[in-house]
């Protein structure tokens, strides 16, 4: 399981009013946000048309990430504070432990696997508490030098309770609110302490299911358990017969490692030589990544409008990421994906 510094923890507890939350916060919407790349290269490595089953899947799971990183930006803008996305630390240096983290998960960019699943997606969406079916190994115990995520969301939930309406004084309609790309009952305003617990329980139930079932409160599985049996190559179902009513014993889900582009893993723009057209390619990748970046900044300070904005540089994401990923290096090697905030020129 993903573990962060307990601190944070002590941290949120600690908080005498809601601007006490804000670097706290700020902290969740970098977590939420340096899960996305890593996520979107598994999901563009995924050769279109191979393995379509698991990348709609992974596709989803990216989504949902974004989701939770704009609920952390909304909540930010409800406690008076500002979302921050372009400071030059924002996006983590691939490979590295992730925002928050004290732990020994360091996390990469690299081509879909199997053992990326279980070795990195897998733990990062674990809960602590795991519920276990059929095929599913025990979880590792935490140690008391950590707290897991979950327990960080929880505690920041506690505190806005004890803290009351009153710490919610920032502008409602400076946040992000679109029902074309996220229903209401996902993405709302954050204006009292009712509104941010649905907001924040969304987040770790979508994450990490709940004590008692693998599904969130769409009737979803949660992020771990859609992992977990993309690793197991079988659909986690319903099942009387499993101690947990469930077990990885559904359809098979296929996969098909042809349907992969090859891609170094963790790749930096200065491998390239400068006037190479692995070098171009890349770095337009890059600097559509960090357009995105700022137009997800702008989103979220003074222009909730510009998400349509935003998702269509998403999109322009995807296609240039299939270009990058079909053209060879000079040495004949695969390109890679670069999600750098500071890029060179190229």
């Amino acid at each position: 399981m993903l573990m962060v510094d307990r601190r944070l923890v002590s941290g949120v507890l600690n908080a005498k009013a809601g601007e006490d939350l804000h670097e706290f916060v700020q902290a969740a919407l970098e977590l939420e946000h340096s899960v996305i790349p890593p996520y979107l290269t598994a999901y563009y490595t995924l050769r279109p048309g191979r393995n379509d089953e698991i990348a709609a899947a992974v596709h989803n799971i990216a989504v949902e990430e974004m989701l939770h990183m704009t609920i952390a930006g909304n909540l930010l803008l409800a406690l008076g504070g500002k979302p921050r996305l372009t400071d030059p630390d924002f996006v983590p240096s691939y490979p590295s432990l992730l925002p928050m983290n004290i732990g020994d998960l360091t996390v990469g960019l690299a081509p879909y696997s199997r053992d990326l699943l279980h070795d990195v997606f897998m733990r990062i969406e674990e809960p602590e508490h795991p519920i276990e079916f059929p095929a599913r190994a025990s979880a590792a115990a935490g140690t008391v030098a950590f707290a897991t995520i979950g327990e960080f969301y929880e505690a920041l939930i506690n505190k806005l309770v004890a803290l009351g309406d009153s710490a919610f004084i920032g502008d409602r309609a400076a946040q992000v609110v679109d029902p074309n790309w996220f229903p209401p009952d996902q993405l709302f305003r954050i204006v009292d302490v009712a509104t941010a617990k649905a907001a924040l329980t969304l987040v770790v139930e979508e994450g990490e299911g709940t004590k008692q079932s693998p599904l969130d409160r769409e009737g979803e599985l949660a992020h771990y358990y859609r992992f977990t049996e993309l690793w197991h190559g079988r659909r986690l179902v319903p099942d009387p017969t499993a101690a947990n009513g469930y077990s990885y014993t559904g359809t098979p889900i296929d996969f098909d490692p042809g349907g992969v582009w090859a891609m170094p893993a963790n790749p930096r723009l200065a491998q390239y030589p400068p006037e190479s057209r692995s070098r171009l390619i890349a770095g337009q990748f890059s600097r559509t990544y960090n357009q995105l970046l700022h137009a997800l900044h702008d989103m979220f300070n003074g222009a909730p409008e510009s998400l349509d904005a935003a998702v269509g540089i998403m999109f322009e994401l995807g296609l240039q990421a299939q270009d990058v990923l079909a053209t060879p290096d000079p040495d004949g090697r695969p390109t890679g994906l670069c999600f750098e905030y500071a890029f060179a020129d190229g």
